[in-house]
């Protein structure tokens, strides 16, 4: 049995000096649709197949929150078969997070995301609107679009004629892609965060370029009634020696500027045989390199979105972060971001020197459970004779095929399967992930009647055995769909209202924020307001020593540090509506025009499907 935790009391934990591992574990899709700012998904489906990159330390203490529902009640006992304790269970659920009074965030990798608005904000990070830069193409000038998105992303769909250059790469490459110091460069991503944050590193780097983000990126792209390209029509090259001496030259002063910490062999093998401290090695360097060859034990995390998207890699508020890089540029301006962002963080010097490397992406997967398997032939004799058959897959693919007369279920789930189901004889488990489908298939056993199997080879093998598959495009409904996002999903695919919808959240993450800070309760219970009133929600995320430091709540400017405070966070969420409101709505991206009122009451919840209220 779990501990139980009140949300005040995580509040104090977030503003003290320990680590704590803050886990939704609910599904993607409930995630995305409304989560607490620190909260990291680790959607119960998958539990054991993330925690151990997330929380690699078992004893860290684990905090879980889910919908009330017991499912925390269930992971904690999974956690604790693992060896992780304590494990703390939030009282309430996310329900009683907003009950709270504190707001809950829709999308995901919310605390980076908002990061880069203020960014922004504070470093006067110039963008062009998406008409402009159409404009001023034509008219034939020197410009030179840098998408800062990783590559699979890129050949999806980018502004035409744009070059692919992930955000770690910028400042190791651009020497190379943009030769002329006098052309302008753009930074472009899909929305605004990635090339806000892909621009500044240039310009904090000292490129002598002029330096802009794409407002909106391609989003805001087709806002302007753009055609945006598709395919890989670019390809990352090797360096040049000239653009890495010049990279290496630009990042060692911003190393300088910002006190970056380096550290040798000795000292991380000996932080990782702290018992009481978390540290993530991190190797930042582009995919293709890391299977090339790395440290072992590291983890292939790319510097752009390790900064734009960390909770898919960390999962230990108060860890130490590691970065692995050969050049060494690019550690340098991840760590500079990261550091502002609040980490303790250090760049690993000469980490390949005279090191034994591993190859291909090694992570160890864990341990599963021991549960029947069968074959598809069997299972065709199986389901000959009576037994059932449930279909664990993502509920999009089992909406166009699955096998003719299985269930779909997930494994939060299980327990709502049909009573004929979970009575039946035998139950035979079809799956697209065979460690997911065992991890269902041992909780399933647990409450079935009968024996449960897993089919060797999922959908794949009853496919290539030519059993009959069976679509189903309104099952299961989309209110039973926990695994799917639909806070704006489809604005990627044209829907221009869901568009105007994100970017218009995006500019005003910060004012969300300041609310969240507004409602920190100091030790007599009473609501904190302003910068000054018992607030310590700026320990929830910074430590850094120095730089823009992230802090959830405040900042105010010095000659070599911003600590950010709430006052000063509304401005800049001022300055973000007034941007977003008129320009958003009538789709001129980028116009700095009109007035903004924020996103609604603290305890507002973004419906599934909807854009937040206003």
């Amino acid at each position: 049995m779990a501990n139980s935790i009140d949300v005040a009391t995580l509040r104090q934990w977030f503003a003290g000096k320990g680590e704590v591992a803050f886990l939704d574990i609910r599904e993607e899709g409930q995630h995305g649709a409304a989560h607490p700012l620190l909260a990291v998904n680790v959607p119960y489906s998958r539990l054991e197949l993330m925690i151990g990159q997330l929380v690699p330390r078992r004893s860290c203490p684990v905090v879980l929150v889910d919908d009330d529902d017991g499912i925390a009640e269930k992971a904690s006992r999974r956690l604790a078969a693992l060896g992780y304790d304590p494990i703390h269970v939030l009282q309430g659920g996310v329900a009683a997070w907003s009950a709270a009074g504190y707001p809950l965030f829709p999308s995901t990798n919310v605390p980076s995301k908002a990061f880069a608005e203020i960014v922004e904000h504070e470093f006067g990070t110039p963008a062009i609107s998406a008409a402009e830069l159409d404009r001023r193409r034509r008219a034939g000038e020197n410009i030179v679009v840098l998408d800062s998105r990783p590559f699979d992303e890129y050949a999806r769909f980018h502004v035409p004629g744009a070059i692919t250059c992930p955000g770690a790469e910028l400042v190791l490459r651009v020497a190379d892609l943009v030769p002329d110091p006098q052309a302008t460069i753009v930074v472009s991503c899909a929305g605004r965060t990635r090339g806000i944050i892909g621009a500044q590193s240039l310009r904090t780097a000292g490129v002598p370029n002029p330096v802009l983000s794409l407002e909106g990126g391609t989003q805001a792209w087709r806002l302007a009634g753009l055609d945006l390209e598709h395919g890989p029509t670019t390809s990352l090259k090797p360096a040049s020696p000239q653009a890495l001496a010049a990279a290496r030259q630009r990042a060692e002063s911003v190393a300088v500027r910002f006190g970056i910490r380096r550290i040798d062999r000795a000292t991380l093998d000996g932080w990782q045989r702290e018992p009481d401290r978390t540290s993530f090695v991190l190797d930042v360097r582009t995919p293709d390199e890391f299977a090339a060859g790395h440290l072992p034990g590291s983890v292939s995390a790319p510097g752009g979105q390790l900064v734009q998207a960390i909770d898919r890699w960390v999962g230990v508020r108060g860890a130490r972060l590691v970065l692995v890089d050969d050049f060494g540029a690019r550690a340098i301006m991840t760590a500079q971001w990261l550091q502002q962002m609040g980490w303790d963080v250090a760049i690993l010097d000469r980490p390949f020197e005279a090191a034994a490397l591993a190859t291909g992406f090694d992570a160890p997967r864990p341990a599963l459970p021991d549960v029947l398997e069968i074959t598809a032939t069997e299972a065709a004799h199986w389901l000959d004779a009576g037994a059932v058959a449930v279909a664990v897959v993502p509920t999009a693919e089992y909406r166009k095929a699955h096998p003719e007369d299985a269930v779909w279920t997930i494994r939060p789930r299980l327990d709502r399967l049909p009573a004929n189901v979970l009575r039946a004889t035998r139950i035979a488990v079809f799956a697209e992930d065979a460690a997911v489908g065992a991890l269902a298939a041992a909780d399933l056993a647990a409450i079935a009647s009968g024996p449960v199997a897993l089919v060797q080879g999922g959908t794949d093998a009853w496919r290539a055995a030519g059993r009959p598959f069976a679509a189903s495009p309104d099952e299961p409904p989309d209110t039973e769909r926990i695994d799917t996002i639909f806070w704006n999903h489809d604005r990627h695919a044209g829907n221009q209202e869901a568009m105007r919808a994100y970017l218009r959240w995006e500019t005003e993450l910060p004012s969300e924020i300041a609310r969240d800070c507004s409602r920190q309760r100091g030790s007599d219970g009473a609501t904190a307001t302003g910068a000054g009133a018992n607030c310590s929600c700026h320990r929830q995320i910074s430590r850094a020593p120095s730089g823009l430091i992230w802090s959830n709540c405040s900042h105010s400017r010095s000659a070599s540090k911003m600590l950010f405070n709430c006052a000063s966070m509304s401005r800049s969420a001022g300055r973000a509506n007034r941007i977003s409101t008129e320009s958003l709505s009538s789709g001129r991206i980028g116009t700095g025009t009109g007035g903004g009122t924020g996103v609604g009451p603290p305890q507002v919840v973004a419906p599934m499907g909807q854009p937040l209220n206003r």
